[in-house]
């Protein structure tokens, strides 16, 4: 559990030490109140703006700030009298840090943008659209406004001939980055550089405690009081209910614009509001555990590690797709880019020495397309694991270059003389104890005869099967796939079920289901000896997937001692 400690270590380090460039004064975009956007409490919006010096000014960097939502008039009144939902009570100076940040050494590629920080004070991640105002409770839902409001007063004051652009947020604000990213795309010139960067924003249509999800239902509350469908982008609200575009994983499928997603899997506020909220918890078992994730049982880390794999699953858009990237570690926390500790501090986050000031910035230049495989720490029941996807893209079209490194790569076959007679009785052994239903580490195994150097019209041929009928025909998108060589970049097909890899090594990978029904997922080991690739899928999740290795590495290494 190390990679945990040291993440809660640096979280305490975080929460000691803020590092700021300077106080931005606040500006209050009176102009806006004519246009009827305002927040809340009909008050006028608010932003903080760095300009921008040298090679930096005519870059921008839209950052809008998070703060959760409001579900109904009660909560939207005691949200209006704070600075989350009225101007009148934001502070006048903001120190600015992590990806806002001024100083070089803490912040090299964006130090000397254009650099705005949003208010957030409308309690709908900038969708509000409800024109009609209650007198009895003067509420006010114009979030959509605020945005195009400060969006438009930008324009004016220099983005019009904006060369790089980014639109990023935290949390609430991240998720707004999100919805209004190709939209933002949209008004810019066509010639600049747009990408958008989400932090703790990614929040998922996860199941909690009870089996349902309270979270949908929350979201329905939101976009319903605040009129937020006809601000939805339309690409999803056309194909589904709109208060499941609030979730991002229906959205991002569908967006134009690059995006790149940073996130915790085990992220703090999700963990408290979206598997174990305090409506559902009833007995208050998970009072302790949700907070402090070292007083969760042994049952309830399972269920933890559970809804990372929900996490993991509705990802499968950000690391499918080139022009995205995915900056994704164990911590359990919220929102990591706004201080200058995590952002690029020696203590915050980072992967193979990569940290996450470094891994947006190589993404949004398009210095370098890296995979870092999944690194796994286990303590008795535990399982953690970051992983940090990078791409290189052209432009916004969508036009992609890209090149991969792997620390290993997949290991070329060999080619040897089969010996058949010691694979079949060497199979049908191994498949007795290990292949089955209840009790086994194995669903089903396919083992193929496997020659990367032939054409691809060449279909392989099924040398053994086990729990499983597949055939010849069946195979050939998946053996296409491994000649490719993409592994971080593609998914492949067995049968009916579709996996991404999770994990590469020098002769084997492993992967997991994107379409299962199985509640605890499904997974598969890939492994490669001089001629033959085995396929061994199993039902389950971390515990599952180390014995379903072992059993996998059992029969390979027998065919590796005969140099098959």
């Amino acid at each position: 559990m190390g990679r945990l400690k040291q993440c809660w270590s640096s979280l305490l380090v975080l929460a000691a030490m803020v590092i700021g460039t300077g106080a931005v004064p606040i500006t209050y975009l009176q102009s806006a109140v004519a246009k009827g956007a305002v927040c809340l409490d009909g008050s006028a919006p608010a932003y903080h703006f760095d300009k921008g010096f040298g090679s930096g000014i005519n870059n921008w960097i839209v950052h809008m700030e998070g703060g959760g939502w409001c579900t109904d008039v009660a909560s939207c009144i005691k949200r209006k009298g704070t600075m989350k939902g009225s101007s009148k009570f934001m502070n006048k100076d903001f120190g600015f840090s992590g990806i806002l940040g001024g100083k070089q050494n803490t912040n090299p590629d964006f130090y000397n943008w254009n650099r705005i920080k949003v208010r957030y004070c409308d309690g709908s991640s900038f969708t509000g659209n409800v024109e009609a105002v209650n007198p009895a409770n003067k509420l006010f839902f114009r979030g959509a406004r605020v945005w195009r409001a400060v969006i438009d007063d930008l324009m004016a004051k220099g983005m019009k001939n904006a060369q790089n652009a980014i639109l990023s947020g935290c949390s609430a604000g991240a998720l707004a980055a999100i919805l209004h990213c190709d939209t933002f795309r949209a008004i810019l010139p066509r010639t600049a550089r747009v990408k958008c960067v989400s932090d703790a924003g990614y929040f998922i249509h996860g199941k909690d405690i009870s089996g349902g999800s309270y979270i949908q239902s929350y979201y329905s509350k939101v976009v319903a009081l605040h009129g937020s469908a006809k601000s939805l982008p339309l690409s999803c609200t056309s194909k589904m209910r709109p208060e499941l575009c609030f979730f991002p994983q229906y959205v991002v499928p569908f967006m134009r614009t690059p995006l790149f997603v940073i996130n915790a899997a085990f992220d703090s506020w999700q963990i408290k509001n979206v598997l174990a909220p305090t409506a559902v918890d009833k007995r208050k078992e998970w009072k302790t555990c949700k907070l402090d994730l070292k007083k969760c049982s042994a049952a309830q880390l399972k269920t933890v590690q559970g809804f990372r794999d929900q996490m993991m699953r509705a990802l499968s858009p950000v690391h499918s797709t080139p022009s995205r990237g995915l900056f994704l570690d164990s911590c359990h926390a919220h929102c990591q880019g706004g201080s200058a500790a995590s952002w690029s501090g020696a203590k915050g986050p980072q992967v193979a020495n990569t940290k996450i000031a470094k891994a947006v910035g190589n993404w949004f230049y398009g210095r370098i397309f890296t995979f870092i495989p999944i690194s796994r720490e286990r303590e008795s029941t535990q399982s953690f694991e970051i992983v940090i996807w990078g791409n290189k893209t052209s432009d916004f079209t969508g036009e992609v270059r890209r090149r991969s490194l792997l620390h290993k790569s997949i290991s070329q076959f060999r080619g040897t003389s089969m010996d058949s007679a010691f694979v079949d009785r060497a199979w049908e052994k191994w498949v007795t104890g290990n292949v089955g239903s209840s009790g086994h580490p194995l669903k089903a195994a396919v083992l193929i005869n496997y020659d990367p150097t032939l054409p691809s019209r060449l279909l392989s041929t099924i040398a053994e099967q086990e729990g499983i009928d597949i055939y010849p025909v069946e195979l050939k998108q998946f053996t296409d796939f491994m000649r490719r060589g993409n592994l971080p970049t593609e998914t492949f097909v067995l049968g009916s079920n579709q996996y991404i890899i999770t994990s590469i090594h020098e002769n084997w990978f492993a992967a997991r289901c994107l379409n299962t029904t199985q509640p605890a997922g499904e997974g598969a080991i890939v492994m490669q000896t001089a001629v033959y690739v085995l396929v061994a899928l199993y039902d389950g999740s971390i515990g599952s997937a180390s014995q379903a290795m072992a059993a996998a590495d059992q029969f390979a290494s027998q065919l590796s001692r005969k140099n098959l």
